[in-house]
């Protein structure tokens, strides 16, 4: 039957038999946050497991005497630098626990990223004032593998602050109008 405007009204549930049942559609932008949790997930998983599994090793000539060249086998892992196994360690929390607490895990993620690529730019440039060699040139793997986690670790932050924002944006609208909000929000 139709209504005085002519629209069929609302059917939420009925038993008589080849009455159409109305789905409630779910409000615009509620699949955002899940599936920016699921992105961020993926995202700091891969910088994870990128930089938990780089590893290069390369024999160069460290030494010439007379005509004989001196080499030395050396391998290049991200245990080797305590930034990098923080920024390893740090993805691998929030992989796991992003959906629990949130501001908490980004301020890991960033923690963990920044270490880890003052590192990265250190074994890229070296630091003449330390006498601190570069080694990329040397490892052009592993640098690039680094590289590759630094950037999927970065879109998870992203994605992780995004959620943030949109989760406390959520909670103050809720607040706002929440019957049994006592005191107004600004």
């Amino acid at each position: 039957m139709a209504s005085e405007g002519g629209e069929k009204p609302d059917v939420v549930g009925s038993n008589q038999v080849g009455a159409a049942a109305v789905v409630k559609k779910l409000p615009k932008g509620v699949w955002v946050v899940p599936l920016l949790r699921v992105v961020a997930f993926l995202a700091t998983l891969a910088a994870t497991i990128v930089m938990g599994i780089n590893r290069e090793t390369k024999t160069i000539v460290v030494a010439v005497i007379g005509s004989t060249p001196i080499s030395a086998t050396l391998t290049a892992k991200f245990q080797h630098t305590p930034a990098f196994v923080f920024f390893v360690i740090a993805n691998a929390i929030a992989t796991f626990h992003n959906l629990l607490m949130l501001a908490m895990i980004v301020a890991l993620v960033s923690a963990g990223a920044g270490g880890a690529v003052f590192m990265g730019e250190l074994g890229r440039k070296g630091n003449s004032h330390a006498r601190w060699n570069k080694i990329c040139d040397k490892f052009e793997s592993f640098c690039d593998h680094g590289a590759g986690a630094f950037i999927a670790c970065f879109i998870g932050l992203l994605l992780l602050m995004i959620i943030n924002v949109i989760s406390i944006l959520n909670l103050r609208n809720h607040l706002k109008y929440s019957p049994t909000n006592y005191s107004a929000l600004p």
